[in-house]
């Protein structure tokens, strides 16, 4: 078929548009001399969706998901003022179509913020969207992040428990002093202890919009460059680290690992992306201006 990628032909045989004398096949189907070959073609994408040519880290890949490691900038879905550069435009492009899940963000079943990085997965069928979907929604994916914050935690481990809600007085933020609030579960590890600042490990049980940016500020340790909530302040950072704190662009907060069951066979699945090398380089100078006596902490 001229004009169609083979990626694309592929996904519209896994999602039944083509037939062989009336019944589905598999990609790897050989069609025999006589047999009647059908390609029903999907509609368009809905108005205002469209395919992008925006490279993706993809990690794993197969029938029902697709796992990638999403750079810090990219959008998940379109919404007010942005109907393009979002990782649904990639996904189309990458697909050739998407039918899974909510018709404006087609494929999508967890989201991360624009600026945070890592692990992400998304749908690549309607079935594979439902029971993605009720594994977030009963809380059975394990979601680890990391995240540099400002200062030192006393406690070497806490859990956060205080709802989320829209801020009244900012609509663009989120808070728990908001009338409204649905409940938000954090957990958080101290990894190293630089004495002006600390690496933690954080696992969210919910996933409310800017969780663990909103419940470590308000517990006193906002992330490392995130200006929304406070954490792109400079004064208590050491002089070597202030420029390169500056110009991080971006809150240190990165999606490690997602740990989840296949949503065909069951079997267990684990998915980890490394540091961006921004990150990384950052944590280096960091490290660097350690204060003396603070260091790793092994958690128990």
């Amino acid at each position: 078929m001229p004009g169609q990628s083979r990626s694309q032909i592929q996904n519209w045989i896994r999602q039944g548009h083509a037939t062989v004398d009336g019944a589905a096949v598999k990609t790897g189907h050989r069609v025999r001399e006589g047999e009647r070959v059908t390609l029903e073609l999907p509609p368009p994408p809905e108005p205002g969706l469209f395919p992008e040519a925006i490279p993706l880290d993809i990690l794993f890949e197969d029938d029902d998901l697709v796992v990638l490691n999403k750079p810090a900038g990219l959008v998940c879905h379109s919404g007010a003022g942005v109907r393009s550069g979002t990782l649904v435009n990639a996904l189309l492009h990458h697909l050739g179509t998407l039918e899974a899940g909510d018709p404006e963000r087609p494929g999508i079943v967890h989201r991360l913020d624009k600026m945070t990085s890592g692990v992400m997965l998304a749908a690549k069928n309607p079935s594979a969207h439902r029971a993605l979907s009720d594994q977030f929604k009963n809380r059975e994916v394990r979601k680890h992040y990391v995240a540099l914050v400002h200062s030192s935690p006393r406690a070497p481990r806490a859990t956060i428990t205080s709802g989320i809600g829209r801020d009244p007085r900012n609509r663009k933020r989120m808070s728990s002093r908001a009338r409204h609030r649905r409940p938000a579960i954090t957990h958080y590890e101290v990894r190293e202890d630089f004495g002006f600042a600390a690496l933690l490990e954080v696992r969210i049980e919910t996933g409310r919009t800017h969780q663990i940016r909103v419940h470590l500020a308000e517990s006193g340790h906002p992330v490392v460059g995130d200006a929304v909530y406070g954490g792109n302040r400079t004064a208590d950072l050491p002089p070597a680290v202030v420029p390169a704190a500056a110009g991080l662009g971006r809150p240190f907060l990165h999606s490690a690992r997602l740990e989840l069951a296949h949503p065909r066979s069951g079997a267990p699945l684990s998915f980890a992306a490394p540091l961006p090398g921004e990150l990384e380089r950052f944590l280096s100078l960091v490290r660097k201006e350690r204060r003396p006596g603070k260091g790793r902490r092994e958690i128990a």
